[in-house]
């Protein structure tokens, strides 16, 4: 039988060792299923079907094939976007794959796995006569306000408006998306934001309803959240991601969404901009 250089024997050892390090936490494999929570007013990211009543969306398609690949089943279970993070922090959800966006802030006591580019977009309604996003420098801007967006739309204030002598954009709080777009349609709010990801969906539900401003006034990633103390099992979670992004799995889920252009090349650790 061959013999194995030092060098070669530390690489198996040290590969046996990560393989041993990376595997599902004790309580999954005992249980067989993972528990996943969403908040399903995101579409096209995860969202109640009208028709079927069923949780359906891009995240909840990835997830699916996630689970599919580690032998698992999903116990689903929905609640508000704002209550995401408590649900993971309290483990009742084994990780977060809600249309989430990795923050510099959200990292003190998790991880993220991106898979998804984005960005806060305006949109206002069809007749509205704005053509450049400082057109909306003043006016009345709707967002959740339970996620990053706020804060985007103010730092985008003091830059864009602000910076250039314009008055100030006027933040409105809303619940959810849904929520922010019926605000605009009752003419509550001049404009709205929501993730890129979401508008080519709302633009197709209600043709002619929206119309975008503008290009995303910041890029960042969606991930999937993980406990600081799960790194082994994100990094199980990371090895079937990156199964997905090679044999074209991954790709075809985004596809199926209209979101083929939001894709990662791989999948990210924590690699929204501080």
């Amino acid at each position: 039988m061959a013999r194995l250089s030092l060098s070669t024997g530390l690489l198996v050892l040290a590969s046996l060792a990560s393989a041993q390090a990376a595997e599902l936490p004790d309580a999954i494999k005992q249980a067989g299923a993972l528990h996943l929570t969403v908040n399903s007013t995101y579409a096209p990211m995860e969202y109640r079907d009208p028709a079927s009543n069923q949780l359906v969306g891009l995240d909840i398609d990835l997830a699916s094939e996630l689970a599919k690949r580690l032998n698992l089943k999903i116990v689903w279970s929905e609640t508000a976007f704002a209550e995401l993070i408590p649900a993971l922090q309290t483990k009742r959800a084994d990780f977060i794959i809600s249309g989430i966006s990795d923050r510099a802030s959200r990292r003190e006591t998790a991880d993220f796995v991106d898979y998804l580019v984005t960005g806060p977009q305006f949109f206002v309604l069809a007749g509205n006569e704005a053509k450049i996003a400082t057109d909306l420098c003043g006016k009345k801007i709707g967002t959740t306000r339970s996620t990053s967006f706020p804060a985007e739309i103010e730092k985008w204030s003091r830059h864009a408006c602000e910076g250039a002598g314009k008055p100030a954009a006027q933040y409105v709080p809303g619940e959810n998306s849904i929520d922010v777009r019926n605000q605009l349609k009752q003419g509550r709010i001049d404009a709205a934001v929501q993730g890129s990801e979401t508008l080519p969906y709302a633009q197709a539900q209600e043709a002619g309803k929206y119309r975008i401003v503008g290009e995303s006034i910041s890029i960042g990633y969606q991930g999937i959240m993980f406990r600081k103390d799960d790194a082994a099992f994100r990094e199980v979670v990371t090895s079937e991601l990156k199964a997905m992004i090679a044999d074209g799995s991954y790709k075809a889920i985004l596809d199926k969404w209209g979101l083929g252009a939001n894709a990662v090349r791989e999948p990210l650790l924590n690699a929204a901009p501080q």
